[in-house]
């Protein structure tokens, strides 16, 4: 097991997503079964959207 950062998932396989996020989201921590070196793509893909989905749960209307 890994704990990483959002960040580090981010920045290894959607480097281009980064400005989309919030720095709060950011420092989400993750933690990987398997760890981030054989973590792949579509996997990543998904942690991304569950935190963002995350976010958004947290976040307040006004």
């Amino acid at each position: 097991m890994e704990t990483v950062k959002l960040s580090e998932i981010v920045m290894k396989w959607f480097p281009d997503m980064m400005p989309f996020f919030r720095q709060n989201e950011l420092n989400s921590m993750i933690v990987l079964r398997d760890g981030l070196n054989i973590l792949e793509e579509d996997d990543a893909l998904e942690i991304i959207q569950y935190s963002i989905c995350e976010h958004q749960n947290q976040a307040y209307l006004h």
